[in-house]
């Protein structure tokens, strides 16, 4: 067996890794922002609009809490400040996110006239998704940066090997 290591199987170790855990904290807040737009759909008389911006709020706050101890835990904030730009970011990134889940059932509802049960949560459903997109890519980048990210390639702690590494008893053997 041999002990030497790829970055590349390792990085899309860490990118599967880490949208695992993206996806963990999304669908919890997916059950989060339906149940809420459920029970605020069946107890009040809200518009189906103004009753997804709350639910997607309630989830909104639900996932900066599962992200930010769960899903990038290991990504420290120095002091106080880059605590601060973290959580100025987040509810930027999530606003936008918001008007996007929302335009989406905002365009059938009002739009196409499909304002029932099903129709709302299909949806509620596909601009969760489409929003969970634009998510993902500025949460990564933006919201909750791995530290020490703009290494170059001679600093990155797993350096290329171009071919196996040779095991101690002399045959080659693939890592």
């Amino acid at each position: 067996m041999s002990s030497g290591r790829h970055a590349l199987p390792s990085r899309f170790g860490k990118l599967y890794r880490e949208i695992a855990k993206f996806g963990m904290v999304g669908a919890s807040g997916f059950v989060v922002n339906l149940a809420v737009f459920n029970l605020i759909r069946t107890v009040t008389e809200w518009q189906t609009v103004r009753a997804s911006v709350l639910a997607t709020v309630v989830a909104i706050l639900s996932n900066y809490l599962g992200l930010r101890y769960f899903a990038y835990r290991n990504r420290d904030q120095e002091d106080r400040n880059s605590r601060r730009k973290e959580l100025t970011l987040f509810l930027l990134f999530s606003a936008i996110g918001l008007v996007i889940e929302n335009s989406v059932l905002y365009a059938t509802t009002y739009g196409l006239g499909w304002d029932g049960t099903l129709a709302t949560n299909v949806s509620k459903f596909l601009g969760i998704g489409i929003a969970t997109l634009f998510r993902f890519w500025s949460y990564r980048t933006w919201v909750f940066r791995a530290t020490g990210s703009r290494r170059t390639a001679e600093e990155s702690p797993d350096p290329v090997v171009p071919y196996p590494e040779p095991a101690l008893s002399g045959s080659w053997e693939r890592g």
